[in-house]
C-alpha cells in the first residue's frame, strides 16, 4: 500500500468518526430537547412528576429542570390549597355574618314600630342605617376577597353594552328620584366582552356614585363610545368635581375624600368596581374637575 492511499484511508477514517461525532451530538441535543419538552408539556398540564435521573445519562441541564419543575408543581399545589382555606373562610364569614345582621335589622324594624318618645325613633332609625352599612360592607369584602384571591372567577362574553346600561341605570333610579336627580341613558349600539353580572355591579357602583354626590337637581348621564379595541362607558355627574391630587387616590381600598366624608359609604365602591374591570382585561379611570362634575370612564374589550 502507497503512502498516498495510507493518507487517504487515514483522511476518510478521520471523516467518518467527524461525522459519527457530530451525528452523535445531534441525537444527545435532540434526545435532550425533546425531554425538556415533555418536561414543559406535562408542566403546563399540572401532571408533572419528578422521574429518577441520573447525572451519567441526562445532562445538567434537564436535572435542573427537572427539579425547577418540580419545586414550582409544589408551589402551585400549595397555593391551590391556599386558595381553598381562603374560599373556606370567606364561605364561613359571608354564611356566619348574614344571620345577626338579619336580626338587627328585624329588631331594629320592630322597635320602629313600637309607640317610642322621639329621640327613641332617632336612635332607632340610626341603628337601623348602621346595620345596613356593616350588612353592604360584609357583603363587599366577601366580593373583593373573592376577586383578589381568584375563587370566583368571571366569565366575560359578547354582550349588547345598552342592556348594561339600562340595568345599572334601573338600579339607580329610585335613588336619583327621590334625590330630584335626572338619571339620563344614552342609545348605544354596541357590544363588547364582560361578564353581565359583575360588570352591572361596577357600573352600578359608579352610577351609585355620581347620585349619591350630585346636589339635587342635577344630573347623571350614561354613554357609551365605540373604539378598535374597547368600548367605553362613560358615567357623567353634575357634582362637586375631584381634586387633582384625589384622583389617584380614590380607588384605593377605603379611601375617602375629606370634602365627602360626611356623606354615608365606606370607600370600596370604586375599588370594586376597578377589580371587576381589571379582571376582564379592562380599566376604569376618571376626568374631573372641581365644580365642574366628574365622569368615569369603564372600559371593556370588544374582543378576545
Amino acid at each position: 500500500m502507497t503512502t498516498g492511499s495510507i493518507l487517504l484511508a487515514l483522511a476518510v477514517l478521520a471523516l467518518l468518526a467527524t461525522v459519527g461525532v457530530a451525528l452523535w451530538a445531534h441525537l444527545r441535543s435532540r434526545r435532550m430537547l425533546d425531554t425538556l419538552d415533555r418536561m414543559l408539556d406535562d408542566a403546563v398540564r399540572g401532571d408533572f412528576q419528578e422521574s429518577l435521573y441520573d447525572e451519567s445519562r441526562l445532562s445538567a441541564l434537564e436535572t435542573r429542570m427537572a427539579h425547577y419543575l418540580s419545586s414550582s408543581a409544589v408551589s402551585a399545589r400549595n397555593l391551590q390549597e391556599e386558595k381553598d382555606k381562603i374560599k373556606t373562610l370567606i364561605g364561613d364569614i359571608s354564611h356566619q355574618t348574614k344571620t345577626p345582621i338579619a336580626n338587627l335589622l328585624l329588631y331594629a324594624q320592630l322597635l320602629g314600630e313600637q309607640d317610642l318618645p322621639p329621640e327613641s325613633r332617632a336612635y332607632v332609625s340610626a341603628l337601623e342605617q348602621q346595620a345596613e352599612k356593616l350588612r353592604f360592607l360584609i357583603d363587599a369584602l366577601v366580593k373583593t376577597s373573592r376577586l383578589e384571591t381568584g375563587v370566583l372567577a368571571m366569565a366575560p362574553k359578547s354582550h349588547p353594552i345598552q342592556q348594561l346600561l339600562e340595568a345599572a341605570a334601573a338600579q339607580a333610579a329610585p335613588r336619583a328620584e327621590a334625590r330630584g336627580i335626572a338619571l339620563t341613558v344614552e342609545p348605544a349600539d354596541l357590544t363588547a366582552r364582560f361578564d353581565p353580572k359583575w360588570t352591572t355591579e361596577a357600573l352600578y357602583n359608579l352610577v351609585d356614585n355620581a347620585v349619591k354626590y350630585t346636589p339635587a337637581g342635577g344630573s347623571v348621564t350614561l354613554r357609551a363610545v365605540g373604539y378598535e379595541l374597547f368600548c367605553r362607558i362613560d358615567v357623567t355627574d353634575t357634582g362637586p368635581g375631584i381634586p387633582e391630587a384625589e384622583q389617584a387616590r380614590i380607588f384605593q381600598r377605603f379611601y375617602r375624600a375629606p370634602s365627602v366624608s360626611q356623606e354615608e359609604g365606606v370607600g370600596i365602591g370604586l375599588y370594586l368596581a376597578r377589580q371587576i374591570a381589571a379582571g376582564q382585561g379592562g380599566y376604569l379611570k376618571v376626568t374631573s374637575r372641581p365644580g365642574e362634575g366628574s365622569t368615569f370612564s369603564l372600559f371593556l374589550p370588544r374582543a378576545e
